[in-house]
Parts: structure tokens; sequence; C-alpha cells
């Protein structure tokens, strides 16, 4: 994907404004890898579980009556796990250590969150196509398979930090 080196230098640019960070990920909601920066850890699998987390808690916040989801937390015993909408189709994934500021955490991701997902949906649509029915001997239709969209980025704030305004809408966090 013609994006991913812009969208790699926004989560180098993310892990050097938060130390705290030890991997960021951007990858499509159906848990394809776009982008990475993840030492230690394996990219597909964390693209993979995200997706999963991401399903499970969509159902959550509509069942709820609680609105499309924004954002996830989880929070282990040597740190946390955040997720934001990037855009129309993707998602960013950041750990961070247990001693990250978590407002901080959350400002960060959702800005960069915002600006990868402006990227991601600048790009031209990926066009895949489907395999050819096996066995007749004709040469397979063209068609192009869709992204599901399910996330929606909130607008980035231009406030300065300590003077932001609440997002609207929903902010789904869980913690283990």
């Amino acid at each position: 994907m013609a994006v991913a080196a812009p969208v790699r230098d926004e989560l180098h640019r993310l892990r050097a404004r938060v130390p705290q960070l030890t991997g960021a990920l951007a990858a499509s909601v159906d848990g394809l890898v776009i982008a990475h920066d993840t030492p230690g850890v394996e990219p597909e699998g964390l693209a993979a579980l995200t997706a999963a987390a991401l399903g499970v808690s969509v159902r959550i916040a509509d069942a709820t009556g609680q609105g499309e989801l924004r954002e996830l937390l989880v929070r282990g015993v040597r740190g946390y796990v955040a997720a934001y909408a990037a855009g129309r189709s993707a998602v960013l994934t950041l750990l961070a250590e247990d001693r990250v500021n978590v407002g901080r955490l959350h400002l960060e991701g959702r800005r960069a969150g915002a600006r990868i997902g402006e990227l991601i949906d600048a790009a031209p649509p990926r066009q895949e196509t489907a395999p050819a029915p096996a066995g007749n001997g004709r040469p397979a239709r063209q068609r192009p398979v869709r992204t599901p969209r399910v996330l929606r980025t909130p607008p980035a704030s231009p406030d300065p930090p300590g003077t932001q305004t609440p997002p609207t809408g929903m902010s789904t966090t869980m913690e283990s």
C-alpha cells in the first residue's frame, strides 16, 4: 500500500512524542497491517487481535445504545493497549508502559488516529480481485473487494493540552 511510508513516519513521530509507548500499529478494521513500529510484537497477530476486539466492542456499544465506537482501552498489569479510530476503515493500536499518562495517551492517540485516517482515506482505494473459479477454464471477473466501515474518527482538537473540551459521542474503555 502506497500510504504505508507516511503512516509509518506518523507512528515514529507519535512514539517520539510519547516516550512511554512501546509500540504502534496502523491496521485495517479487518485486521490487515498497514504500517507498524512494534518491536518484540508480531504485527500481524496484533492487527488480527485488534480487529477481533473491535468487533466485540462495536457490538457492546451498539447493544447498549452508546453510538459508534471511537476507542478502546485495555489495562494489564504491565501496561496498556489502546485502539483509536483512524478514518473510515482503519484503526491505530498503541502499546504503552504502565507509567504512561493515560490522558496524554488519549490526546496523542486521538490526534494521530485522525492524521493517519486522513492519510488512509485520501489514498486511492485498493482493488483486490476475487480468485478464479476452479475448473471452468474461463478467466475470473475482476471484482473489487470493499473494506468495511465501522469506526468514526472524532475531529482532531486544535486546543492545546489542558484546554481540550471533551469529545462528543462514545468512548469505550475496557480494563482488565
